[in-house]
């Protein structure tokens, strides 16, 4: 299916994605919570908080590291350690139990970090030594600004392609039904793929086959373990977020996209504000589900979202707070229930307020 094509599948209609099948096209998109202990290890209520939203057809976790060298956040869960993979497994028998299924999204922050947050004798890496012209947080949460990263080495970007298919495998032993890459939002595959971040003049920079390279050799290592179908892959073409400069950096997208359609992946997430000739070649050109997210100042309630699946711009649609603040979003829109309001302030502040405790509109009625 195209762009500009009319279909009769609607947001609640099931689909096949990759090795998975969901009950519906609504999908949690990842967002970063902060709940996670200094460790990277999620509380018991992490798995409360993902089982309580499993009516989404797909649940995408908030950004989680492969190694420990990859956190730029205080208060974001890892996946590269056994404690770490033990919560994870709490959460996906979780939301299993609640018919729900999970992808973990992995994600590596590179410039968007600060030295207190990762092991002594790690740097903050980068492609280019280029620093954000944005603040970050220390590990104590305190906002300065970012500090000049290294230009990753050959050694050290085959060892980051590694930390991440070791991610996803212990992603899958921990019963998760996939991984998605975050090549989106100013992180370390999104700085790969942009000029204005990646200035490299090696394998992997210099024209938009090489700033694609990176994302591909991750992409066909976590395949290599896990399976192509259960891997999906996000990106934000022209994002602005982290002091991106992405806008004319259409052919890039459409390398990765070509590099990436051999392995058919089990989606591509895209982050689209508005249509532009680029998003409707990608979906053109992708063989497998295309997911589209109106962004973090788009409009996402059923009224925006619903048409992206009608007229054939998207197989499913991936949407954030309005699941923070409706766990139960999917049956609401069902049944024409009204949504409930979020709470900004608790959205990365800890504890269990804004967290767990929103309410559900179908307690003690039949709407499934």
């Amino acid at each position: 299916m195209t762009d500009g094509v009319v279909t009769t599948n609607t947001v609640f209609d099931p689909v096949r994605v990759g090795a998975v099948e969901l009950a519906n096209r609504v999908v949690m998109a990842p967002m970063t919570r902060n709940r996670a202990n200094a460790a990277g290890v999620l509380p018991d209520s992490a798995a409360t908080y993902y089982a309580q939203r499993a009516s989404a057809g797909l649940i995408v976790t908030e950004g989680t590291q492969p190694s420990a060298a990859a956190k730029g956040y205080p208060g974001t869960p890892g996946i590269h350690d056994d404690v770490q993979e033990q919560a994870w497994r709490k959460i996906a028998d979780a939301v299993h139990a609640a018919g729900g299924r999970i992808f973990c999204q992995l994600m590596h922050t590179g410039r968007i970090g600060h030295p207190s947050l990762i092991p002594e004798g790690a740097r903050i890496v980068a492609p280019s030594a280029i620093p954000a012209q944005v603040e970050v947080a220390r590990a104590d949460g305190v906002m300065v600004p970012a500090v000049l990263p290294e230009s990753l080495t050959a050694q050290g970007i085959a060892g980051i392609v590694r930390d991440f298919a070791e991610a996803s495998v212990r992603a899958r032993r921990a019963g998760l039904d996939g991984v998605e890459l975050h090549a989106a939002n100013g992180y370390l595959l999104h700085q790969f793929l942009s000029p204005g971040t990646n200035r490299r003049r090696d394998e992997y920079g210099g024209s938009a086959q090489r700033r694609a390279r990176f994302v591909v050799e991750v992409a066909e290592a976590v395949a290599a373990e896990i399976g192509a179908g259960r891997m999906g892959i996000r990106i934000s073409p022209g994002g602005q977020f982290n002091d991106m400069q992405d806008k004319g950096n259409e052919d890039t997208y459409l390398a990765l996209a070509d590099g990436l359609a051999a392995l058919r992946p089990a989606y591509l997430h895209t982050l689209r504000r508005r249509s532009s000739p680029l998003h409707r070649e990608l979906r053109n050109r992708w063989p497998t589900a295309y997911m589209l997210n109106t962004g973090y100042l788009g409009a996402s309630e059923l009224a925006d979202v619903s048409p992206l699946i009608t007229s054939g711009a998207a197989d499913l649609v991936s949407v954030g707070r309005l699941f923070i603040s409706n766990p139960d979003l999917v049956r609401r829109w069902r049944h024409g229930v009204p949504r409930a309001q979020w709470d900004e302030d608790t959205f990365y502040r800890g504890g269990d307020r804004g967290y767990i405790d929103y309410p559900f509109a179908c307690e003690g009625t039949d709407m499934r």
